[in-house]
Parts: C-alpha cells; sequence; structure tokens
C-alpha cells in the first residue's frame, strides 16, 4: 500500500473561516449611524416645524447622513474583491437577496437625506450653501435652490421617506448578518431590530455631541434612553435565542458566556457602551444635569464595538 502525504495550506480548497475584516464592521456601523441621523433628524424637524424654531447645528446636521454613508461605502468597496463589478448590484432587482435590497436602499438614501437637509435650513443659509466656491464652481446654485423648494412643497413627504429608508437601512445591516445561517453566532432574527435600535442610539449620540437647543438636547436624550433600554433586552433575548437553540447556536453563545470574547463584549458593548451612558443620561434627566460628552462618545464606542466583536465571533473557529 502506497501512502500519500501531502503538506499544503491552499485557501482556494481549504476552509476558512476568517473572511472580513475591518471594513465590514466599520461599514456596518456607519449604515446603522447614517440610519439613526436620518430618522432623528426627520423626527426633531416634525416636532421644531419651521427651520427657524431649531438650533443652527440641528439644521445642518441631516447632511452628515450621505457623508457618512459615503465613508461606509468606502469602507465597503475596499472590502470587494472584484471592485470593478459593483455596477452589477444595480443591473437587477432580487426580491430575496438581501444585498439587492441594501444596495437599492442606499441609492434611494442620498436625496432623501439631502433634500431633508436642504429644506432644513434658512434661506440666507441656502444662499451660502450655493453661494460655496465648489457648488459655484459645479454652477450647482440653481439645483440646491430647486431642491429646497422641492422639499418644502413635500416637507411630510420628504420626512417620511426618511424614516422609511433610515429603517430599512439600519434593519438591512443586521439582515446582512442575520441571512448567513451558516454561522451559527450571526444567524439569528433579532440582529436586524439589534442593529436598527443600536444605529437610533449611535444616531442619537452622534447628534448629541454638538451644541444643541436644549429641548432638541432633551428629545434626543429621551429617545436615546428608549432606545438603549430596548437594546438591552433585545440582547438578552439574542443571547437566550443562542443558547437555547442548536448545538452550533449553543457553542456561538458560549464565546460571550465564558468564551474568547466575553471580556471585550460584555466590558465594552454592555457596560461601557449601554449600562454607563443610561445610568449618565438618566441622572442628567432627573437631576437636570448640564449634559456632558461622556455618555454619546460612550455609546458610539459601544456601537462600534458591537459590530467588530460580531462580525469576528461570526468568523472565530470552535
Amino acid at each position: 500500500m502506497t501512502e500519500l502525504e501531502i503538506n499544503r495550506a491552499s485557501n482556494l480548497i481549504d476552509p476558512q473561516l476568517h473572511i472580513w475584516g475591518w471594513e465590514i464592521p466599520v461599514y456596518l456601523f456607519l449604515g446603522g449611524l447614517t440610519a439613526g441621523v436620518m430618522i432623528l433628524g426627520a423626527l426633531l424637524g416634525r416636532r421644531a416645524g419651521d427651520e427657524a424654531e431649531r438650533s443652527r447645528w440641528a439644521r445642518w446636521l441631516p447632511f452628515a447622513a450621505p457623508i457618512l454613508l459615503s465613508l461606509g461605502m468606502v469602507a465597503l468597496f475596499l472590502d470587494l474583491s472584484l471592485k470593478l463589478h459593483v455596477y452589477r448590484f444595480y443591473l437587477a432587482f432580487r426580491w430575496g437577496s438581501p444585498m439587492s435590497w441594501g444596495s437599492w436602499i442606499l441609492v434611494g438614501v442620498y436625496p432623501a437625506s439631502l433634500l431633508l437637509g436642504l429644506m432644513a435650513l434658512t434661506p440666507v443659509e441656502a444662499e451660502r450653501l450655493g453661494g460655496f466656491w465648489p457648488m459655484r464652481l459645479l454652477r450647482l446654485g440653481g439645483l440646491i435652490r430647486w431642491a429646497r423648494e422641492l422639499g418644502l412643497r413635500h416637507q411630510e413627504g420628504v420626512r417620511w421617506a426618511n424614516v422609511a429608508l433610515g429603517i430599512g437601512l439600519g434593519v438591512y445591516t443586521g439582515i446582512l448578518l442575520g441571512t448567513l445561517g451558516a454561522r451559527p453566532a450571526w444567524h439569528s432574527s433579532l440582529l436586524g431590530p439589534l442593529f436598527l435600535v443600536s444605529g437610533f442610539s449611535t444616531g442619537a449620540a452622534l447628534m448629541m455631541l454638538f451644541p444643541l437647543k436644549e429641548t432638541e438636547h432633551h428629545l434626543l436624550r429621551r429617545w436615546d434612553l428608549g432606545a438603549i433600554g430596548l437594546e438591552l433586552a433585545l440582547l438578552v433575548l439574542f443571547f437566550l435565542g443562542l443558547a437555547t437553540g442548536s448545538a452550533g447556536s449553543q457553542e456561538a453563545a458560549s464565546l460571550f458566556l465564558g468564551g474568547r470574547f466575553t471580556s471585550a463584549f460584555w466590558a465594552l458593548v454592555v457596560l461601557a457602551g449601554l449600562v454607563v451612558p443610561f445610568a449618565i443620561e438618566l441622572a442628567e434627566s432627573r437631576l437636570r444635569l448640564r449634559p456632558t460628552l461622556v455618555a454619546p462618545a460612550l455609546l458610539l464606542v459601544g456601537g462600534l464595538s458591537l459590530r467588530f466583536i460580531l462580525v469576528l465571533a461570526g468568523q472565530a473557529g470552535s
């Protein structure tokens, strides 16, 4: 009998668990952040009414959505193996494909968020934007005026479009992982709602870093407290689902409950990223304390850590 021994390691043949690097969690984080800014920008605009009643920062913050999404798409583009084929996402639409849904949602975010931002500006601010040298160079002043007037004529429609697209974008970032059944740590229907609520909370945190009016900050903090509480509840349900599921799911749960990701997850995501900010915001609300930047900063760190740790855990070996 002839014994054949082969020593090799081919990434085209041997199974490779680690597929996604830093680009994907960054994309998921910025996508959720974009969703939160869109939803909150629309809700704040609806509560405040006339643009003059809002703070200057609240009027300009909707423009953060397309900027954040663009940065996220750069990270996603860097992860693509066949970068020149990215246009193929837009040659068809597949109802059963989360990536197809996500691709078209991303396209819709840009006009909706830009219209929301333009209609929030005062006439003077809109003229200044049109006179900014890149806009002047590209002769976009007339387009900006036309788009702002269009947004003002359809304010409710624009706001609801931002809410709908924001919800779709936030859920999509979780479904993108949740549909990969071969990865037990990701195979949960709760990832969509979890990432949406996390994006809402981090969006509020980003907005609270800026000097808003007291009433605006109060609204954001109140909404954020509810989002943090809901996120904690979803995490409990997420782990219960893993712990009571198949053998693979239980093994995935053990990564967070005594395994290699336990310390990082519970310290960065749960304690520093949710519990401490919740306590700080609750104290600021009840005791009427001056808001600090600590809670929003911790929420942003926690939101980014959540996505990094979940992406790593889904690719961890047994």
